[in-house]
């Protein structure tokens, strides 16, 4: 991988929590009941079938964040109903989004809701109707560090800014040493990675920045990274893997890379009596507290960035499945209402729970799901 150097309320109740380890999908139309998700030396317990409908091969794209969760998916989805399977390929957020604008895909993955210009964009492709976005995936940006010496960080706003914009270059540095007292931090250079693609990840990111950094990050949030020097790498995966391989190092990955790849995760210092930890309950508190933004079957969410709530982790994001509310291909519609109606029930959202993401609040799930049947 080619590294580049640059200059550049509480009514979403956390009742969908419980997280499994394992889950077995009775398949439609056959006895295969392997659901690709069961933890080894366990009996899954039995799951309602998906309803396959009309066999079809979906095409996507974009978002990384949910690269772990979408294989999850497509597995127990292909596994319950032959004939159907869906290639999604990463890229990040802004090609997602890009290639559904020129239709090449069935749907898009993307950790940003479709600004105005992008739903315009949409009109093309959805005869008749626009791009939606349905929130699927819920999780957290953890950031992630290795550090000579140290398994315990906490940053806060301002200086994880600081940090990711070379206004911070060393890790003994006095601003770090402050938040981690009894901490020995070792006086080296910091090596910073951010992504090289247009992210919705470090879309979020920098929307923390702005609300949280207290004006050390002066550039307006974006799915193009802006922050001075820094190497950089392409999607979640490639972050995460030179976190992992450098020293000194710190990034920025949903926590099911984290966890995938063993990283540690720094906590948070939001002003509560206590640093908040990267923890999919911690994001579970903020998520509580979303609101629906968009209006009709548009689903897009306002997340709080400037929490100081106790036990809220602030870095929260959620990966949109961008579709067209009129207007989908009639040859794979029945396919695609299908996959996403799994994706959004409860088996769906706690196949995935066990691996770093945090299954929708029951609201908010309800919503979306009464959303898919009416897609055209």
């Amino acid at each position: 991988m080619k590294l580049q150097r640059n200059g550049r309320s509480k009514a979403l109740v956390v009742g969908a929590m419980a997280l499994v380890s394992s889950l077995s999908l009775a398949a439609c139309g056959s006895d295969d009941n392997t659901g690709g998700a069961g933890a080894a030396g366990t009996s899954a317990p039995a799951a309602a079938a998906i309803a396959c409908g009309k066999a079809g091969a979906l095409v996507a794209a974009g978002s990384t964040a949910q690269g772990n969760a979408i294989d999850v998916w497509k597995t127990n989805f292909g596994n319950a109903c032959a004939g159907s399977s869906v290639n999604y390929s990463g890229g990040g957020s802004g090609a997602g989004v890009q290639q559904f604008t020129q239709g090449k895909v069935q749907f898009a993955g993307s950790d940003s809701a479709l600004k105005p210009a992008e739903v315009d964009a949409t009109k093309a492709v959805c005869t008749g109707g626009q791009g939606i976005n349905l929130p699927m995936v819920a999780g957290l940006i953890s950031i992630v560090f290795n550090v000579d010496g140290v398994d315990k960080l906490t940053l806060d706003g301002p200086t994880t800014a600081k940090i990711f914009d070379s206004q911070i270059t060393k890790w003994n540095d006095p601003a770090i040493a402050a938040l981690n007292p009894g901490v020995t931090l070792p006086a080296a250079d910091i090596q910073a990675f951010h992504r090289s693609d247009d992210s919705g990840t470090t879309d979020n990111l920098t929307k923390y920045f702005a609300k949280a950094s207290g004006g050390a990050w002066s550039y307006p949030s974006s799915k193009t990274w802006a922050g001075k020097g820094g190497q950089s790498a392409s999607g979640s995966a490639g972050l995460a893997a030179q976190v992992k391989q450098v020293k000194n190092s710190i990034s920025y990955v949903e926590l099911s890379f984290a966890q995938t790849n063993s990283l540690k995760s720094a906590a948070i210092n939001t002003g509560a009596s206590k640093p908040v930890e990267a923890t999919a309950d911690n994001a579970a508190t903020t998520f509580a507290k979303a609101k629906i933004a968009g209006t009709g079957s548009d689903l897009a969410l306002t997340l709080d960035y400037a929490t100081k709530e106790e036990g809220s982790y602030p870095l929260v994001l959620v990966t949109y499945e961008i579709v067209c509310d009129k207007g989908n291909k009639a040859d794979t519609l029945e396919t695609l209402k299908s996959f996403l109606t799994y994706a959004a029930s409860d088996n769906g959202q706690k196949a995935i729970g066990s691996t770093g993401y945090v299954p929708l609040p029951k609201e908010l799930a309800s919503k979306v799901q009464a959303v898919i049947p009416t897609l055209a």
